[in-house]
This record gives C-alpha cells, sequence and structure tokens, in this order.
C-alpha cells in the first residue's frame, strides 16, 4: 500500500501549527483568515495563469497544447475545491445560527 502525499502543505497526523486551544480565539481567528486569503490567490494565481497560456495558444505563440489543457484543468480542479470549502463554510455558519443558546 502507498501512502498519500501531502496535499496543499497539510500532511496527515501532524498538528497545525498555530492552532492550538490555549491561543486566543482571535489568534485562530486571524490564522484561518490569512489562510483562506492565501488559498484565494493561490486560486487567482493559477486562473491567471491558465488564461495566460490560453491566450499565448490562440494567439499562435510557441505553447504546447497539453500544458495549456493541464493549466486548465489545475485551475477548473482548485475553483471546485474552494467552491465546495465554501458552501461547507456557509452550511457550519448556518448550523451555528440555527442553535439555541
Amino acid at each position: 500500500m502507498t501512502e498519500l502525499g501531502a496535499i496543499g502543505g497539510i500532511r496527515p497526523g501532524i498538528a497545525t501549527p498555530g492552532l492550538s486551544s490555549s491561543q486566543p480565539s482571535s489568534a485562530n481567528a486571524d490564522l484561518f483568515g490569512r489562510m483562506l486569503t492565501d488559498a484565494i490567490g493561490t486560486l487567482a494565481e493559477l486562473q491567471a495563469t491558465a488564461d495566460a497560456k490560453a491566450q499565448a495558444l490562440a494567439a499562435g505563440q510557441d505553447v504546447d497544447l497539453h500544458d495549456v489543457m493541464i493549466a486548465q484543468e489545475q485551475s477548473s480542479l482548485a475553483f471546485q475545491f474552494g467552491l465546495q470549502v465554501r458552501n461547507k463554510i456557509v452550511e457550519a455558519y448556518q448550523d451555528v445560527m440555527r442553535m439555541a443558546i
């Protein structure tokens, strides 16, 4: 059996630094906000790269078609992943709002 590698820099079984329960919740919120901002930035970079490669191919520049297709697929998968993360965050927020206090 093979072991799954790291996905997005997160390795199974290793605690994420900065997310201990002894820290104030505002520090965790700041860390979470930075993580989301970085993820959105990465998504934007992937989309920009895919667009640039597609435009270069359409302009007749020396670009391999398979590089363009790989960049497009990476961008698409990253967008789909981001959309699912957003859906889970919205669902969690709605669950918290429905809780009786």
